[in-house]
Formats: C-alpha cells, structure tokens, sequence
C-alpha cells in the first residue's frame, strides 16, 4: 500500500456514502444557522471522490508509484463512483434510465477489453476524449444533484448529460477501433509465425 493506492481506496469508500445520502435524501442540518440539504452533501462527496482519482493519478507518477494494485484499481474504482452516481439518479427520477444504460454499459465494455488486451500482451490507452468524458460526468452528476433543489438548473444538467453520452459513444468506438487493430496486428503475426515454423518443419524433412 502506497499513498496513491489508499487515495483509490478512499474513491471506494466514498461510493457507498454517496448513495446513502442520495437515496435516504439525508443529512439536511443548519450549520451556523446556514441550511445545507442533502443535494450539497452530495455534490461535496462527489467532488470530493473527483478529487481523489486526481490525486492518486498525480502522486502516483510524481512519487513513481505507479503498481499493479493501483493500475488493477484505478478504473474500477472510477466506474463504480460514475455507475453508482448514475444509478440513484434514475432512483430519483432525474436521469433516463436508457442513457443510465448507454453510459454504463461502455464503462464496463471499455474495461472488458482493456481486461483481454492485458491478456493479450498489450495495453489500450486513454485518450483525450475519454478522459474528457470523466470530467463530463463529474460535471453531470453535480449538476444533477443540484438540480433536485434548483430546477434552474436542469436545463443545463440536460446538456452536459447529452455531451457525457456523445462522448461515451464515441470514446466506446475509438477504444475497440484500437483493440481491433492490436488484435489484428497480433493475428497476424501469429500466422507468420506459423507459416516460418511450418516452413522450417518441411525445410528439415526434405534435409532428412
């Protein structure tokens, strides 16, 4: 265990307090006669666990700490948060269900093939537009939460939930566009292999 890895860990802990206090619609308390509802809570643990994937990414290369534990947990940890977030919302009746499923379906598919590309040998980076599509949803989700209080709001909660399934769609094509070409790449140099050995059996025959 190293900082960066407790910070993922933490990620999760979070995970279960934020869908208390979103599906129990608790604590509403007065802080120095401030009235904070529950959707601040919400919005505050969230950004809080943001805060954390950030954190462990940056210490994680500043400190060289880079692990399999972390590498193995990192993902995880953020789809359970999004995946989480996502599903009480729809408990709530602001979100859709079918983009609840849109988003969360390319979650875990990317993590299927990220999983097979690992066994495979090779490994699928992030790119630009998938890491943008975190921030979206971290966007969203806040927005969302807020939006239960301040219908103001959902206007723009619309918005960036359209953007966040944009951006998984897409995202979702670039990765298995990228699988597709290691796989491929691959296959194809497994036949050559077996062609040269294929070769080099009949070579020694016909020497025989």
């Amino acid at each position: 265990m190293n900082l960066p890895n407790t910070l993922t860990l933490l990620r999760i802990f979070f995970v279960p307090v934020l869908i208390v206090v979103l599906l129990t619609r608790s604590p509403n308390v007065d802080l120095w006669g401030l009235p904070i509802h529950y959707e601040s809570w919400g919005v505050f643990v969230l950004l809080l666990a943001a805060a954390t994937d950030w954190a462990d990414g940056y210490f994680a290369r500043r400190r060289s700490e880079v692990t399999t534990l972390g590498i193995l947990l990192d993902p995880i940890a953020d789809k359970l948060l999004i995946s989480a977030a996502f599903i009480s919302l729809v408990d709530m009746h602001l979100v859709p269900a079918w983009m609840v499923v849109i988003i969360i379906g390319r979650e875990f598919t990317v993590l299927g093939l990220r999983n097979i590309a690992s066994a495979e040998g090779f490994t699928i980076e992030a790119s630009v537009l998938g890491k943008t599509k975190m921030v979206l949803q971290v966007c969203a989700v806040a927005v969302l939460i807020a939006g239960a209080r301040h219908p103001s709001l959902k206007p723009l909660a619309l918005f960036l939930l359209w953007l966040v399934v944009i951006s998984a769609l897409v995202s979702a094509a670039q990765y298995f566009h990228r699988f597709w070409g290691h796989v491929d790449d691959r296959i194809k140099q497994r036949r050559k292999l077996r062609m040269l050995e294929a070769r080099k059996k009949t070579g020694d025959a016909v020497s025989l």
